[in-house]
């Protein structure tokens, strides 16, 4: 079959020839003929088709260097990577979209000193850790205060990590004007990771310390929330239990994928290895986010020690009965142990009410 020209084949591909050339040089989409003396590229009707799916996963924003990764691959395992990099896309999305929600209200004057007429929300809230039944240490921790709400997972040091991160956002506990939160709780992140990086330079043995973070700092009827690994946030609303936080773990990944299923995922060999987390070999990149409270809400924070043995059902139904924070942390802790407690598990418990709002002086 006679050859393309690269202006016939910009035609037909609906790539530009500064295209082609650009994908030529990264070896993306090379020319089936080079002419030696005049260096005019001419291209084969058979690699039409590499070249519009290039296209394609352009105008799908994806970078060159996954394309070209993609184009290497099979129909099923090209399918399964454009998946993966979507599910991708869509996490990164909803995060800008929280923030941009959150922008607007502010900008539009929604996020001012509050008047008499106006109300605010508080908590009521408990936490509760416990070794579990094969540990022999707890290697958790958790916080609970007018404010703030935390838990972590230490690893590699015993309760050290879990320890120094929360330690480095207790002064959130003092209050954080609204308009701030999401700025004072990256802030407090890196000083969370900073504290574990000190602590894990501070002796050989601890060198591979590290912790999951998960925590809630309240200001007025908002709260911001900054989560690290596989801890987890859940939001209990009219009878209906959310989970707020994603799970920075390689089976989750392989589950946003689409590789695995959930049922596959529980029982995989990799379950609780971290793709994020404040120190170790993981990678540092938290998540933040702002919501909106309401009164009746009632929010869970917890470790994988409970998770890992307790099924949403149950949690759902403890938190859906439980009188108080009290009660539903202990009914949740006895029931990660009566599951044979394999891990240490931390749980904390705030309930949102209305709370009417001090007159300014």
């Amino acid at each position: 079959m006679e050859l393309l020209t690269i202006g016939a084949f910009a035609r037909a591909s609906r790539l530009s020839p500064k295209a082609l050339r650009l994908y030529d040089e990264l070896g993306l989409l090379r020319p089936a003929r080079v002419d030696p003396h005049t260096g005019y590229r001419r291209y084969d009707p058979a690699q039409l088709e590499r070249a519009r799916l290039v296209a394609w996963l352009r105008r799908l924003g994806m970078p060159l260097a996954d394309i070209r990764a993609v184009c290497a691959l099979g129909p099923q395992a090209a399918a399964r990577e454009v998946r993966a990099y979507w599910a991708r896309v869509e996490a990164d999305t909803a995060a800008r979209r929280d923030l941009a929600a959150f922008l607007v209200d502010h900008l539009s004057g929604k996020d001012t000193t509050m008047s008499a007429a106006h109300s605010t929300l508080r908590i009521r809230y408990a936490v509760l850790s416990d070794t579990g039944s094969v540990r022999e240490s707890n290697d958790d921790a958790g916080y609970a205060g007018p404010r703030l709400l935390a838990v972590a997972d230490g690893f590699g040091g015993g309760r050290h990590a879990s320890e120094a991160a929360i330690e480095a956002l207790k002064p959130l506990d003092a209050g954080v004007p609204g308009g701030e939160l999401l700025s004072a709780l990256e802030d407090a992140a890196h000083r969370a990771r900073e504290s574990v990086s000190a602590l894990a330079a501070s002796d050989p043995a601890l060198r591979d310390v590290g912790t999951t973070l998960t925590a809630m700092v309240w200001s007025g009827s908002r709260l911001g929330l900054v989560h690290i690994g596989d801890s987890r946030a859940y939001l209990l609303r009219h009878g209906e239990l959310f989970q707020i936080t994603h799970d920075h773990t390689v089976v989750q990944s392989l589950i946003d994928e689409g590789r695995i299923t959930e049922e596959e995922a529980a029982s995989h060999p990799q379950r609780s290895l971290l793709l994020r987390a404040m120190g170790g070999d993981s990678a540092f990149e938290p998540d933040l986010a702002l919501r909106d409270a309401r009164a009746e809400d009632r929010y869970l924070l917890c470790s994988d020690g409970l998770t890992g043995v307790v099924p949403a059902g149950e949690i759902q139904r403890v938190l859906a009965s439980a009188a108080d924070p009290g009660g539903a942390v202990r009914e949740l802790v006895a029931l990660a142990i009566r599951a044979g407690g394999p891990d240490n598990v931390t749980c904390v418990v705030a309930d949102v009410a209305e709370q009417a709002a001090l007159t300014s002086a």
